[in-house]
Protein backbone atom coordinates (compact mmCIF):
# COMPACT_ATOMS: atom_id res chain seq x y z
CA UNK A 1 0.00 0.00 0.00
CA UNK A 2 1.04 3.50 -1.13
CA UNK A 3 0.69 5.57 1.93
CA UNK A 4 1.66 8.87 0.52
CA UNK A 5 -1.42 7.93 -2.11
CA UNK A 6 -3.65 7.05 0.42
CA UNK A 7 -3.01 10.36 2.66
CA UNK A 8 -3.78 12.14 -1.04
CA UNK A 9 -6.98 9.96 -1.52
CA UNK A 10 -8.35 10.62 1.98
CA UNK A 11 -7.29 14.22 2.14
CA UNK A 12 -9.58 14.69 -1.48
CA UNK A 13 -12.49 12.82 -0.22
CA UNK A 14 -12.47 14.89 2.95
CA UNK A 15 -12.97 17.64 0.72
CA UNK A 16 -15.27 16.39 -1.19
CA UNK A 17 -17.87 15.66 1.70
CA UNK A 18 -17.11 19.25 3.00
CA UNK A 19 -17.74 20.42 -0.28
CA UNK A 20 -21.36 18.73 -0.72
CA UNK A 21 -22.12 19.30 3.18
CA UNK A 22 -21.47 23.54 2.96
CA UNK A 23 -21.19 24.32 -0.85
CA UNK A 24 -18.75 27.05 -1.26
CA UNK A 25 -18.14 28.04 2.13
CA UNK A 26 -14.65 28.95 2.87
CA UNK A 27 -13.53 30.55 6.19
CA UNK A 28 -12.13 33.96 6.45
CA UNK A 29 -8.21 34.10 7.57
CA UNK A 30 -7.17 35.88 10.55
CA UNK A 31 -4.03 36.69 9.18
CA UNK A 32 -4.61 38.69 6.10
CA UNK A 33 -7.17 41.24 5.18
CA UNK A 34 -10.25 39.66 3.57
CA UNK A 35 -10.16 42.78 0.88
CA UNK A 36 -6.69 41.52 -0.07
CA UNK A 37 -7.34 37.84 0.38
CA UNK A 38 -10.56 38.25 -1.96
CA UNK A 39 -9.61 41.30 -4.12
CA UNK A 40 -10.45 39.38 -7.33
CA UNK A 41 -13.94 38.78 -6.23
CA UNK A 42 -16.89 40.59 -6.55
CA UNK A 43 -20.57 40.77 -5.66
CA UNK A 44 -23.62 39.80 -7.75
CA UNK A 45 -27.14 41.38 -7.10
CA UNK A 46 -28.67 38.43 -9.48
CA UNK A 47 -26.24 35.26 -10.49
CA UNK A 48 -28.89 35.08 -13.86
CA UNK A 49 -29.50 38.59 -14.57
CA UNK A 50 -25.92 40.82 -13.53
CA UNK A 51 -23.95 41.59 -16.17
CA UNK A 52 -20.82 40.38 -16.87
CA UNK A 53 -18.34 41.38 -19.60
CA UNK A 54 -17.29 38.17 -21.33
CA UNK A 55 -14.08 40.52 -22.55
CA UNK A 56 -13.08 42.05 -19.65
CA UNK A 57 -9.22 40.95 -17.98
CA UNK A 58 -9.02 38.45 -20.43
CA UNK A 59 -5.41 35.50 -19.74
CA UNK A 60 -2.66 35.91 -21.82
CA UNK A 61 -3.05 32.43 -22.95
CA UNK A 62 -5.90 34.07 -24.93
CA UNK A 63 -3.51 35.76 -27.49
CA UNK A 64 -3.14 31.87 -28.37
CA UNK A 65 -6.29 30.74 -29.43
CA UNK A 66 -8.96 31.16 -32.23
CA UNK A 67 -12.00 32.23 -32.00
CA UNK A 68 -14.78 31.69 -34.40
CA UNK A 69 -17.33 34.19 -35.32
CA UNK A 70 -20.03 31.96 -35.68
CA UNK A 71 -19.05 28.30 -34.67
CA UNK A 72 -21.74 26.51 -35.51
CA UNK A 73 -22.42 28.23 -38.76
CA UNK A 74 -18.73 27.26 -39.88
CA UNK A 75 -19.28 23.86 -38.77
CA UNK A 76 -22.13 23.67 -41.07
CA UNK A 77 -20.21 24.88 -44.18
CA UNK A 78 -16.90 23.16 -43.18
CA UNK A 79 -19.58 19.57 -43.00
CA UNK A 80 -21.00 20.67 -46.10
CA UNK A 81 -17.73 21.06 -48.20
CA UNK A 82 -16.79 17.71 -47.16
CA UNK A 83 -19.45 16.01 -48.01
CA UNK A 84 -19.78 17.40 -51.05
CA UNK A 85 -16.20 16.49 -51.84
CA UNK A 86 -15.60 13.66 -54.21
CA UNK A 87 -11.92 13.45 -54.53
CA UNK A 88 -9.33 11.02 -52.60
CA UNK A 89 -9.93 7.32 -52.46
CA UNK A 90 -13.61 5.77 -51.80
CA UNK A 91 -14.95 3.30 -49.56
CA UNK A 92 -12.99 -0.24 -50.08
CA UNK A 93 -9.90 1.14 -52.13
CA UNK A 94 -6.36 -0.18 -51.28
CA UNK A 95 -4.12 2.73 -51.78
CA UNK A 96 -0.72 3.34 -51.36
CA UNK A 97 0.55 6.67 -49.58
CA UNK A 98 4.28 7.90 -49.79
CA UNK A 99 5.27 10.29 -46.64
CA UNK A 100 8.41 12.21 -46.18
CA UNK A 101 10.00 13.24 -43.24
CA UNK A 102 8.01 10.82 -40.54
CA UNK A 103 9.79 10.70 -37.54
CA UNK A 104 11.65 8.08 -35.61
CA UNK A 105 9.54 8.18 -33.39
CA UNK A 106 6.46 6.82 -35.32
CA UNK A 107 8.87 4.40 -37.06
CA UNK A 108 9.68 2.82 -33.77
CA UNK A 109 6.21 2.74 -33.45
CA UNK A 110 5.20 1.01 -37.00
CA UNK A 111 8.18 -1.39 -36.93
CA UNK A 112 7.14 -2.91 -33.64
CA UNK A 113 3.97 -4.27 -34.67
CA UNK A 114 1.79 -1.38 -33.49
CA UNK A 115 -1.33 -0.10 -36.03
CA UNK A 116 -0.79 3.52 -37.66
CA UNK A 117 -3.70 5.65 -38.28
CA UNK A 118 -3.60 8.48 -40.80
CA UNK A 119 -6.02 11.47 -40.60
CA UNK A 120 -7.24 14.03 -42.70
CA UNK A 121 -8.04 17.42 -41.07
CA UNK A 122 -10.51 19.51 -41.74
CA UNK A 123 -9.77 23.41 -42.22
CA UNK A 124 -8.86 25.09 -38.49
CA UNK A 125 -8.62 21.76 -37.17
CA UNK A 126 -5.10 22.55 -36.41
CA UNK A 127 -5.50 25.67 -34.62
CA UNK A 128 -5.81 25.75 -30.40
CA UNK A 129 -9.10 27.10 -28.92
CA UNK A 130 -11.44 26.97 -25.63
CA UNK A 131 -13.17 23.34 -26.17
CA UNK A 132 -15.77 22.83 -23.72
CA UNK A 133 -16.93 18.87 -23.66
CA UNK A 134 -20.56 17.68 -21.66
CA UNK A 135 -19.49 14.32 -19.85
CA UNK A 136 -21.44 12.20 -17.24
CA UNK A 137 -19.57 10.57 -14.95
CA UNK A 138 -19.20 6.86 -15.47
CA UNK A 139 -20.90 4.56 -12.63
CA UNK A 140 -17.46 2.71 -12.40
CA UNK A 141 -15.34 5.57 -11.14
CA UNK A 142 -15.79 6.15 -7.09
CA UNK A 143 -13.34 8.33 -6.83
CA UNK A 144 -13.64 12.31 -6.05
CA UNK A 145 -12.08 14.03 -9.41
CA UNK A 146 -11.33 17.64 -8.77
CA UNK A 147 -11.39 20.46 -10.82
CA UNK A 148 -7.74 21.17 -12.69
CA UNK A 149 -6.76 17.38 -11.99
CA UNK A 150 -4.42 16.26 -14.61
CA UNK A 151 -6.62 13.96 -16.92
CA UNK A 152 -6.03 11.87 -20.24
CA UNK A 153 -8.54 13.07 -23.06
CA UNK A 154 -10.13 10.66 -25.68
CA UNK A 155 -11.39 13.35 -28.46
CA UNK A 156 -12.39 11.56 -31.42
CA UNK A 157 -9.35 10.59 -33.11
CA UNK A 158 -6.94 13.02 -31.34
CA UNK A 159 -5.16 11.80 -27.55
CA UNK A 160 -3.92 14.41 -25.19
CA UNK A 161 -3.24 15.19 -21.59
CA UNK A 162 -5.00 18.36 -19.84
CA UNK A 163 -5.93 19.53 -16.68
CA UNK A 164 -9.90 20.85 -17.23
CA UNK A 165 -12.20 23.06 -15.32
CA UNK A 166 -15.63 22.18 -14.37
CA UNK A 167 -19.09 23.97 -14.71
CA UNK A 168 -22.78 23.54 -14.54
CA UNK A 169 -24.54 22.70 -17.84
CA UNK A 170 -27.25 25.34 -18.12
CA UNK A 171 -28.95 28.13 -20.69
CA UNK A 172 -27.71 31.14 -19.18
CA UNK A 173 -24.59 33.41 -20.04
CA UNK A 174 -22.84 32.99 -16.79
CA UNK A 175 -22.16 29.48 -15.34
CA UNK A 176 -21.41 28.37 -11.93
CA UNK A 177 -18.03 26.12 -11.48
CA UNK A 178 -17.85 22.74 -9.94
CA UNK A 179 -15.18 21.92 -7.62
CA UNK A 180 -15.77 18.17 -8.26
CA UNK A 181 -17.26 16.06 -10.96
CA UNK A 182 -21.32 15.41 -9.88
CA UNK A 183 -22.15 11.68 -10.10
CA UNK A 184 -25.80 12.64 -10.78
CA UNK A 185 -25.63 15.33 -13.61
CA UNK A 186 -24.22 16.51 -17.22
CA UNK A 187 -20.89 18.61 -16.20
CA UNK A 188 -19.64 20.97 -18.64
CA UNK A 189 -15.60 19.90 -19.29
CA UNK A 190 -13.63 22.88 -20.52
CA UNK A 191 -9.90 23.04 -21.82
CA UNK A 192 -7.38 24.50 -24.05
CA UNK A 193 -7.29 21.76 -27.10
CA UNK A 194 -6.81 21.78 -30.29
CA UNK A 195 -10.55 22.14 -32.69
CA UNK A 196 -12.61 19.87 -33.16
CA UNK A 197 -16.14 19.81 -34.51
CA UNK A 198 -19.01 17.61 -33.07
CA UNK A 199 -20.10 15.55 -33.28
CA UNK A 200 -17.32 13.74 -31.62
CA UNK A 201 -17.15 11.47 -28.58
CA UNK A 202 -15.03 12.03 -25.98
CA UNK A 203 -13.46 9.37 -23.29
CA UNK A 204 -11.84 10.85 -20.05
CA UNK A 205 -9.26 8.63 -18.10
CA UNK A 206 -7.41 9.23 -14.82
CA UNK A 207 -3.87 7.37 -15.05
CA UNK A 208 -2.43 5.88 -11.73
CA UNK A 209 0.55 5.74 -10.52
CA UNK A 210 1.38 2.31 -12.26
CA UNK A 211 0.69 3.54 -15.55
CA UNK A 212 -3.09 2.08 -15.59
CA UNK A 213 -5.72 4.00 -17.20
CA UNK A 214 -9.50 4.11 -15.22
CA UNK A 215 -12.32 5.43 -17.20
CA UNK A 216 -13.48 8.41 -15.26
CA UNK A 217 -16.40 9.63 -17.43
CA UNK A 218 -17.82 10.17 -21.36
CA UNK A 219 -19.66 12.23 -23.44
CA UNK A 220 -19.45 14.31 -26.19
CA UNK A 221 -18.12 17.65 -27.86
CA UNK A 222 -20.30 20.24 -27.09
CA UNK A 223 -18.86 23.21 -28.54
CA UNK A 224 -15.62 25.88 -28.76
CA UNK A 225 -16.34 28.98 -27.35
CA UNK A 226 -13.75 31.02 -25.80
CA UNK A 227 -16.47 33.77 -24.37
CA UNK A 228 -18.65 31.20 -22.10
CA UNK A 229 -18.10 32.58 -18.99
CA UNK A 230 -17.15 30.07 -15.76
CA UNK A 231 -17.44 31.72 -12.35
CA UNK A 232 -16.09 30.08 -9.23
CA UNK A 233 -18.32 31.27 -6.63
CA UNK A 234 -17.38 31.40 -2.46
CA UNK A 235 -19.35 32.36 0.42
CA UNK A 236 -18.61 33.96 3.35
CA UNK A 237 -20.49 32.92 6.69
CA UNK A 238 -21.38 34.66 9.91
CA UNK A 239 -23.78 34.31 12.89
CA UNK A 240 -26.21 36.06 14.32
CA UNK A 241 -24.98 37.71 17.69
CA UNK A 242 -27.62 39.38 19.04
CA UNK A 243 -31.19 39.98 17.07
CA UNK A 244 -33.97 43.05 17.74
CA UNK A 245 -36.21 42.33 15.39
CA UNK A 246 -35.04 43.15 11.37
CA UNK A 247 -31.60 44.36 12.72
CA UNK A 248 -28.93 41.99 13.77
CA UNK A 249 -25.65 42.01 15.12
CA UNK A 250 -23.61 39.31 13.14
CA UNK A 251 -19.82 38.10 13.99
CA UNK A 252 -16.89 35.61 12.39
CA UNK A 253 -17.61 36.32 8.93
CA UNK A 254 -14.75 39.53 9.47
CA UNK A 255 -12.58 40.86 11.92
CA UNK A 256 -11.55 44.12 11.57
CA UNK A 257 -13.54 47.18 10.45
CA UNK A 258 -11.66 48.28 7.17
CA UNK A 259 -13.17 44.56 5.94
CA UNK A 260 -16.87 45.58 7.09
CA UNK A 261 -16.46 48.91 5.04
CA UNK A 262 -14.94 47.37 2.37
CA UNK A 263 -17.80 44.36 1.63
CA UNK A 264 -20.61 46.58 2.46
CA UNK A 265 -22.47 47.14 -0.98
CA UNK A 266 -22.53 43.38 -0.90
CA UNK A 267 -26.25 41.64 -0.52
CA UNK A 268 -26.42 39.14 2.18
CA UNK A 269 -28.42 36.31 2.37
CA UNK A 270 -29.21 33.34 5.04
CA UNK A 271 -29.56 30.11 4.96
CA UNK A 272 -33.76 30.04 6.04
CA UNK A 273 -34.12 32.49 3.39
CA UNK A 274 -34.10 36.06 4.51
CA UNK A 275 -32.27 38.99 2.38
CA UNK A 276 -30.37 42.49 3.97
CA UNK A 277 -27.35 44.18 3.87
CA UNK A 278 -24.38 45.70 5.81
CA UNK A 279 -25.67 49.25 7.68
CA UNK A 280 -22.36 49.84 9.65
CA UNK A 281 -19.37 48.50 11.78
CA UNK A 282 -19.34 48.30 15.54
CA UNK A 283 -15.96 48.41 16.54
CA UNK A 284 -12.96 47.48 15.57
CA UNK A 285 -12.99 43.77 15.93
CA UNK A 286 -15.29 42.56 13.01
CA UNK A 287 -18.83 42.68 14.20
CA UNK A 288 -21.30 44.45 12.50
CA UNK A 289 -25.49 45.88 12.42
CA UNK A 290 -27.23 44.03 9.51
CA UNK A 291 -31.08 44.58 8.41
CA UNK A 292 -32.75 42.13 6.62
CA UNK A 293 -36.40 41.77 5.30
CA UNK A 294 -37.73 39.61 8.37
CA UNK A 295 -36.66 38.86 11.62
CA UNK A 296 -33.67 36.11 11.81
CA UNK A 297 -33.79 33.39 13.78
CA UNK A 298 -30.91 32.40 16.60
CA UNK A 299 -29.95 29.14 14.43
CA UNK A 300 -29.77 30.59 11.39
CA UNK A 301 -26.84 31.84 9.56
CA UNK A 302 -25.67 34.40 7.29
CA UNK A 303 -24.16 34.27 3.89
CA UNK A 304 -22.02 36.45 1.55
CA UNK A 305 -21.05 35.42 -2.12
CA UNK A 306 -18.35 36.45 -4.07
CA UNK A 307 -17.47 35.29 -7.76
CA UNK A 308 -14.88 35.35 -10.30
CA UNK A 309 -14.41 34.00 -13.18
CA UNK A 310 -11.91 31.04 -13.99
CA UNK A 311 -9.94 30.11 -16.86
CA UNK A 312 -8.54 26.61 -17.99
CA UNK A 313 -4.57 26.51 -17.61
CA UNK A 314 -2.90 26.05 -20.72
CA UNK A 315 -1.72 22.33 -20.00
CA UNK A 316 -2.36 20.87 -22.58
CA UNK A 317 0.52 17.53 -23.62
CA UNK A 318 -0.38 15.96 -26.91
CA UNK A 319 2.19 13.28 -25.56
CA UNK A 320 0.42 10.38 -23.99
CA UNK A 321 1.93 6.96 -22.67
CA UNK A 322 0.62 3.86 -24.31
CA UNK A 323 -2.32 2.65 -22.59
CA UNK A 324 -1.33 -0.46 -20.12
CA UNK A 325 -3.99 -3.13 -20.09
CA UNK A 326 -6.45 -2.80 -17.58
CA UNK A 327 -6.56 -5.32 -14.65
CA UNK A 328 -9.48 -5.73 -11.70
CA UNK A 329 -7.66 -5.48 -8.59
CA UNK A 330 -8.63 -9.14 -6.39
CA UNK A 331 -8.41 -9.44 -2.45
CA UNK A 332 -8.43 -13.08 -1.43
CA UNK A 333 -9.20 -13.88 2.23
CA UNK A 334 -8.67 -17.13 3.62
CA UNK A 335 -11.67 -19.13 5.71
CA UNK A 336 -9.41 -19.63 8.72
CA UNK A 337 -8.99 -15.73 9.09
CA UNK A 338 -12.01 -15.32 8.90
CA UNK A 339 -13.89 -14.54 12.07
CA UNK A 340 -17.05 -15.95 12.18
CA UNK A 341 -20.14 -15.92 15.04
Amino acid sequence: MDEAAEEEGLKRYWEARSHEMFPDEVDTPLDTPARIRFQRFRGLKSFRSSPWDPMENLPLDYSRIFQFQSFERTRRRILAEAAADEDGAMDGWYVTLHIIDVPFSVMASVQSGKPLVLVSLLPHEQKMSVMHLLVQRHPSNTEPIKSKEELVFHCGFRRFRASPIFSQHTTADKHKMERFLRPDAPTVVSVYAPITFPPTGVLLFKERNDGVQDLVATGSLLSCNPQRVVLKRIVLSGHPFKINRRSAVVRYMFFNREDIMWFKPVELRTKWGRRGHIKEALGTHGHMKCVFDNQLRSQDTVLMNLYKRVYPHWTYDPYVPPQLPWFKKEVTVEMDDLDME
